[in-house]
């Protein structure tokens, strides 16, 4: 069995790994550590995972005493992981952080859009960003992947294959307007996520300043101007990009490409009709479409993720298993949870 541990399994998307690691059949998770909510058992914090997790116990966050894991996955908030992720790497053979420490390979941008210095140069240019549907060959045999970011898996796996067809000038700017559920912000409830201000509300947030708009131009390969907002659910994320075209297409011609481009892909559903979060909700899967609008000359193109799952933890499981050589949907599903 691959013995795998989970820093910040106390948070949501430490709950979902444990939610998907809990049907792998070739890992075993041996330890768990975290910053908060700790020295007490899975059950206790999550009392639906119990049943399989019994008496497991969520130990304090301390790197040094990692060890004897083949595979750790790091979930912690931003500017944390990079000051120890030397610890980490020297003593687990593969690492996947789920965290924004590793994802953008330009090192000044973290000053700017994440207000902390990054300090660890080497270790940044020797990660992985793990997108498999764009980058499946460099995970494999990686030792330090970096998980990307829930919008950013959405918006880039709706426009970039549009981008590599090079249907969409280099000059030209997408527009991303995306929703998401609160549990995207994470456990700790604040000001913005509390249920009385979220229920019946329709809010954007970060506007012109939200951190995943560098690493959507990274991977996209465009200029980007994104537009969050918050929903009144508790997972999911769906994203409608609109930029002009510089020739004339059909709907149809956009289809077939997205097709195409994602043949044989595991996680990817191109679909006729409208991308819903319901429809992903606790699976791995990405469904997406696009249109082509004639009165304007603009595409349009959506995606809907399960933000947990596909936009955290079972992409950073995904991953996992490629890197270890298993079946890429090991532990993962592309079904949704009905109703």
């Amino acid at each position: 069995m691959i013995k795998v541990g989970v820093i910040g399994a106390s948070g949501y998307l430490g709950a979902e790994l444990l939610r998907l690691l809990s049907r792998h059949p070739q890992m075993e998770v041996s330890m768990l550590q975290a910053h908060s909510n700790t020295n007490i058992t899975v059950g206790e914090l999550y009392p639906g995972l119990d049943a399989f997790y019994k008496g497991l116990t969520i130990a304090d966050f301390d790197p040094n005493s990692v060890g004897n894991l083949d595979l750790l996955f790091v979930s912690l908030p931003a500017g944390h992981s990079a000051d120890v992720m030397d610890i980490l790497v020297a003593k687990v053979p593969l690492v996947v952080d789920l965290g924004a420490d590793f994802r953008l390979k330009d090192i000044a941008l973290y000053e700017k859009w994440y207000h902390f210095e990054h300090k660890n140069p080497l270790l940044l240019s020797k990660s992985v960003y793990g997108l498999p549907e764009f980058y499946r060959s460099q995970i494999k045999n990686a030792a330090l992947i970096s998980s990307p970011g829930c919008y950013v898996t959405a918006a880039s796996l709706a426009v970039k294959p549009f981008v590599d067809a090079k249907i969409i000038d280099e000059k030209d700017c997408v527009v991303v307007d995306g929703a998401s559920g609160t549990s995207g912000a994470g456990r700790k409830a604040t000001d913005v996520t509390h249920h009385s201000l979220v229920n019946e509300n329709f809010t954007a947030y970060g506007l012109l300043d939200h951190r995943h708009t560098p690493e959507m131009e990274q991977v996209i390969g465009r200029q980007i101007i994104f537009t969050p907002h918050l929903l009144p659910m508790t997972r999911g994320i769906l994203v409608t990009c609109y930029v002009k075209t510089n020739r004339k297409v059909t709907t149809g011609d956009l289809l077939s490409l997205q097709r195409d481009y994602y043949d044989n892909e595991p996680f990817v559903d191109v679909i006729d009709g409208i991308p819903s979060t319901k429809d992903c909700y606790g699976s791995n899967m990405a469904r997406i479409t696009s249109r082509y609008d004639e009165r304007t000359g603009y595409m349009v193109m959506l995606a809907a993720i399960d933000n947990l799952t596909k936009g955290g933890a079972g992409q950073a499981l995904q991953s996992a298993n490629i890197a270890l050589g298993i079946e890429e949907s090991m532990g993962l599903t592309q079904i949704g949870m009905i109703p």
